[in-house]
């Protein structure tokens, strides 16, 4: 049984923590836009930027919805060095998780999600919201070109 509790650390240790560099308010209630940077852990050279709403306590107590921000997002990733593949990539279509933060009490999260596309010969960071009722379509992604091989 001491497997299970070392597997899901394992699982959550490869996700990369978050900086903040920004925070614009965009209303007079206190509703921010706030910007955070991370470094993607098993890419060296690449940082990455998110943009994401904080309600304001305002907002959520004259609008409603307590516990949860929208699931508005933005990223774009940039090359801050030479970029370094390291051995834990997958090349799974689906991709892997590099940064998750917390959007409600429970259930939402923002999500930033590598692939690799290695036909092409890029890295795509996909920020997306997710939802476990409801889903979200709205996301944004940027692409790293990756060395010749």
């Amino acid at each position: 049984m001491r497997l299970l509790p070392a597997l899901a650390l394992s699982l959550f240790a490869t996700t990369a923590t978050a900086e903040e560099v920004g925070r614009v308010g965009v209303d007079w209630v206190g509703n921010d836009i706030v910007i955070d940077a991370f470094a993607d852990p098993e890419v060296q050279g690449v940082t990455c930027h998110v943009a994401y709403f904080d309600r304001s306590v305002y907002d959520r107590l004259t609008q409603g919805n307590w516990f949860e921000d929208p699931s508005y997002s933005a990223v774009d990733c940039s090359q801050t060095g030479p970029v370094v593949l390291g051995k834990g990539v997958s090349d799974d279509e689906g991709g892997e998780d590099v940064f998750s933060e917390r959007q409600s009490l429970i259930l939402k999260r923002l999500k930033v999600t590598r692939i690799w596309d290695q036909k092409n010969n890029v890295l795509i960071y996909l920020a997306h919201a997710s939802e476990v009722t409801q889903g979200s379509g709205k996301m944004s992604l940027s692409v790293i070109p990756l060395p010749a091989r």
